[in-house]
């Protein structure tokens, strides 16, 4: 489980792939400073387990299926990625819950300032859309945001500027591609109102 407040900004190290395993070495400070093997990373949002690290980073093994539903394909040596511990027990939940099971990409369609912050439309797919509601949680790149706006085909975050600074957002452009986790507890409302038949909006059921 996560909380979707980055720790820190880390950088691949290397990248070694082939058509039966993959695996990521990506340097990185604060979150090694308790590191074991077997422990879990989210890495732009993707919870990773970790099989080796050393004093400046850890490695960790990507499924051709997390490739296929994130953009940790598009990883290239020296890529900056944002990183995240799995939370501790006892510890402060600033953002929301995450789990870090990615639903699937958003493509960033265009970024605006507004005053401090920066406005950022991501386009995806219906399907996604679908479990994202105005005020709810989404997290991006395992950063944990409040949706502002939603529409047919896209939805729109603020971002203040101490999350610009802290993460790898500030280095994306209309165009790139971003992982998208949808709020935890929406999609397991929604599926036990597919299964009994439930007419209803799934967030009425939540939120009244």
């Amino acid at each position: 489980m996560f909380t979707g407040i980055i720790e820190e900004i880390g950088r691949v190290k290397a990248i070694s792939r082939n058509s039966a395993n993959s695996r990521l070495t990506i340097e990185a400070k604060k979150v090694l400073e308790d590191v074991r093997i077997g422990d879990s990373i989210a890495v732009n949002g993707v919870c990773l387990t970790v099989v080796s690290f050393d004093a400046v980073s850890f490695t960790v093994d990507v499924m051709n299926e997390t490739y296929s539903r994130s953009s940790l394909g598009e990883l290239r040596s020296d890529s900056s990625v944002n990183l995240e511990r799995a939370m501790a027990a006892g510890g402060r939940f600033g953002g929301h819950m995450v789990s870090g099971h990615i639903d699937g990409t958003g493509r960033i369609k265009a970024t605006r300032r507004d005053g401090n912050a920066v406005w950022y439309e991501i386009t995806a797919e219906h399907a996604l859309l679908e479990g994202i509601v105005e005020k709810g949680s989404i997290t991006i790149d395992g950063i944990s945001l409040t949706v502002a706006k939603v529409t047919t085909s896209s939805f729109s975050v603020s971002i203040i500027p101490h999350t610009l600074e802290q993460t790898i957002l500030k280095d994306k452009r209309p165009g790139s591609v971003v992982n998208l986790e949808t709020d935890m507890i929406g999609k397991y409302v929604r599926a036990f109102l597919s299964q009994s038949g439930e007419k209803r909006d799934f967030w009425e059921v939540m939120y009244g």
